[in-house]
């Protein structure tokens, strides 16, 4: 049986849109929060029965149409030879690339350090219900390279790796060069042990004008989306904060665009090529609120996705801590009860 999920990818009509959520396997959910009291993230990561069952909780929890594979997009920089821990705060780089002197030369790729999430793959795939397929993913390369020049702190507006693309592009280019060439390598390898589809999250693309995205760091990202639509696998790619930039994407960039929740999706969607199709955008903060006001929100969405086959309902970025689970939950059923009258 095919996933509806599928189907609008493949841009086949469905009753309904697909639901799913960005973070959807941890932060809300009280079956993740027990596990946490027994293991930490990174033994939940990388053990294959317990990332197999943390991938799989919001299927049985939430009743969502795909799974997302439990990981990190920090394990690309990992396997770059960047000393990563896991700690009780947070993950830390022993040394960001802001602090070394030839970061390109510190770079030291080892692809065999991403085998264990592939056997986390053949573990979901052994394990899933046969409707639900899981979606592989990989942070976007300008995303990971702000983690990897400013290092894993608090300052989320990474002065450091915006700085380099001005001062020293000839440097930011190389290391680009370098994220997306292993980004290929991890994302095909997901493919073969049996990814349904692929998400290039660009959490940070509104760090700069979007003239400047579209010109030196589009090129890379469609280098990974066109590798893994080559191999059959659809694409969706999150450009959060590309704003306005969303119009000057192309056809082939990818197969879905998820859209954040700056931008209304009506907007969005009159920006994005209409053979795009198009993912997204409830504000994850509005969970928060009661579920008369989500429901009055859902509501705002049935024209649009009547008039809208090419959609998938999502967040317009991932799940944050101390939404309710009662209101995810919430969500899920009313999208897939809600008459979205696309006879």
């Amino acid at each position: 049986m095919e996933s509806i999920f599928i189907k609008t990818l493949k841009g086949e009509k469905t009753e309904r849109p697909p639901v799913w959520f960005m973070r959807q396997a941890g932060r809300v959910l009280p079956s993740y929060m027990e596990l946490r009291k027994q293991y930490s993230f990174h033994e939940l990561m990388r053990d294959p029965e317990l990332a197999a069952k943390v991938t799989l909780l919001p299927v049985h929890d939430l009743g969502v149409d795909a799974a997302i594979l439990f990981s990190d997009i920090l394990v690309i920089p990992e396997a770059l030879g960047m000393n990563l821990s896991f700690t009780d705060s947070g993950p830390r780089f022993q040394k960001a690339l802001k602090d070394v002197d030839d970061p390109a030369a510190f770079l030291n790729p080892d692809a065999s350090k991403l085998e264990y999430i592939y056997d986390v793959i053949d573990r979901i795939e052994e394990t899933r219900p046969a409707e639900v397929p899981l979606i592989g993913f990989c942070g976007a390369p300008f995303t990971t390279l702000c983690y990897m020049v400013q290092g894993l702190g608090t300052n989320h507006t990474f002065p450091d790796a915006v700085a380099m693309l001005y001062k020293n592009r000839e440097l930011a280019k190389q290391l680009l060069g370098i994220i997306t060439d292993l980004s290929i390598e991890y994302a095909l390898n997901q493919v073969r042990h049996g990814i349904a589809a692929f998400q290039i999250f660009e959490t940070h693309a509104g760090l700069i004008p979007s003239d400047l995205y579209m010109e030196l760091i589009m090129p890379f990202v469609r280098k990974i989306s066109a590798a893994v639509k080559g191999a059959g696998t659809p694409v969706i790619f999150l450009p959060k904060g590309l704003g306005t930039g969303l119009q000057h994407l192309r056809p082939d960039d990818a197969d879905f665009i998820s859209v954040d929740w700056q931008v209304p999706l009506e907007e969005a969607r009159k920006m994005i090529p209409p053979t795009m199709g198009v993912q997204g955008n409830l504000d994850p903060r509005l969970l928060l609120a009661g579920q008369d006001v989500i429901q009055q929100k859902l509501e705002s969405y049935l024209e649009f996705g009547a008039q809208n086959p090419n959609w998938i309902f999502n967040v317009g970025h991932g799940f944050i801590p101390g939404i309710p689970v009662e209101n995810a939950k919430f969500a899920v059923d009313w999208i897939k009860q809600a008459d979205w009258n696309r006879n």
